[in-house]
């Protein structure tokens, strides 16, 4: 199941790609916002990284104008490797080397159909691990360092 979440400037961007994921197969459980009332970003970066960190969702898939402010907030969360793509290779390995689990898109910055193929290769991507593995247990040892 995928967890997704916007702010009011990308909620249409948001409706779009989750309806490209339902007719796709994909579960979806969407954290809001619902409409275009202005809303403050942060809000639904906190909530889709609260529910990926908690272990009920594996992903999750932010939205704002550029991208940027919710997956700040997204990374916030203890647990959270999110990441924002305008590409398909940084989407790819994202996820091959850096286990990311939350991917960030700007509807501001991409287009809906560039969107969909950047979604597509971060769902479809498996982490590597090996070498990459020892890296992200790192971040995870300073990541339980600072944060209580």
């Amino acid at each position: 199941m995928i967890a997704i979440g916007s702010d009011h400037v990308a909620f249409a961007f948001k409706e779009e790609i989750r309806a490209y994921l339902i007719e796709k197969g994909y579960e979806i459980q969407d954290f809001g916002t619902c409409n275009t009332e202005r809303v403050d970003y942060c809000d639904f970066g906190f909530r889709v990284g609260e529910a990926v960190a908690s272990g009920a969702f594996e992903k999750g898939l932010v939205f704002c104008g550029t991208g940027v402010g919710i997956s700040i907030s997204a990374n916030k969360v203890k647990g959270i490797r999110a990441v924002v793509c305008s590409e398909p290779y940084s989407a790819r390995l994202s996820r091959e080397h850096n286990d990311t689990n939350i991917l960030a898109l700007g509807a501001r910055v991409v287009g809906i159909e560039l969107a969909k193929m950047i979604v597509d290769v971060w769902l479809s991507t498996k982490f590597e691990g090996g070498r990459h593995a020892d890296r992200i247990e790192k971040i995870v040892r300073y990541e339980q360092q600072c944060i209580s």
